[in-house]
Order: structure tokens, then C-alpha cells, then sequence
């Protein structure tokens, strides 16, 4: 139970800060950041369901959450091609020029927050020991 509570505020104090220093210097929360990226690393498009499972929340949530990204000119919704009745989220160039903006900072904070604190062998066991708990 303690590395569970350690773990767990850990993770918490480091997305706190994390999200500070975003909404700071790049005027977006780190929730919106981690779906730009997310979007990035598909190639700019996701389906509206992959991204739904991909954030951890509900279609509905994806919904609102997608609506916020939309109404600042990040995102936008497409029907998809190849099956009408679906969407496809799309990173538009705002979007793609937000992350490229947000990214230096963003991975500074995490090298200074996490990953300094680390040796090689000891990130490569973190590594190792939470992807044999996601891969459950």
C-alpha cells in the first residue's frame, strides 16, 4: 500500500505542476495537450471511438472534450470515409502549431520533474515494472 500511495501522489504532484506550466506558457491544460499529441502520433487522425479509449473517458466526455478543442480551432470533426456513420478527429494547423509550441517547455518540465531524478537503469525499470501492470 505505500508504493501504491507514493505512487499515486507522485503521479499527482508532477500532472499538477505538469498542467501549471502549460496552461502558463501555451494557454492549454494538459489534458487538451495530451490529445493534440495523441493525434500527432496517429498522423493527425483518429477515429472519434479510438480517441475515446485512447483518453480513458467516456463517448460522451470525448464529446464535450472534443467540442472545447473544436471551438478553439485545435481540432475538427469529419465524417469518416470509409465508414459514413462515424467521425474522425482531425489536428488542424492551429492545432499542430500549439503542440510545436508547447512541446520544449513541456518536456523540460517533465525532464526537471521526473525523469533528472532518475538513473538510466532505474528508468528502464519503471519502465519495465508499469508496462507489465497496463499490459493486464
Amino acid at each position: 500500500m505505500l508504493a501504491w500511495r507514493t505512487f499515486l501522489e507522485a503521479h499527482a504532484a508532477i500532472v499538477r505542476r505538469l498542467n501549471d506550466e502549460l496552461e502558463e506558457s501555451a494557454g492549454i491544460p494538459l489534458s487538451w495537450y495530451d490529445l493534440l499529441v495523441q493525434l500527432q502520433e496517429a498522423g493527425g487522425v483518429l477515429r472519434m471511438h479510438r480517441l475515446a479509449e485512447s483518453l480513458l473517458i467516456s463517448r460522451s466526455a470525448t464529446t464535450r472534450f472534443v467540442d472545447r478543442l473544436e471551438g478553439r480551432g485545435l481540432i475538427r470533426r469529419e465524417v469518416c470515409p470509409e465508414d459514413r456513420r462515424g467521425m474522425n478527429v482531425v489536428l488542424t494547423a492551429k492545432g499542430l502549431d500549439t503542440l510545436r509550441g508547447a512541446t520544449p517547455g513541456h518536456l523540460d518540465g517533465v525532464a526537471r520533474l521526473f525523469t533528472n531524478h532518475l538513473s538510466k537503469a532505474e528508468a528502464a525499470q519503471i519502465t519495465e515494472i508499469l508496462g507489465r501492470i497496463t499490459s493486464q
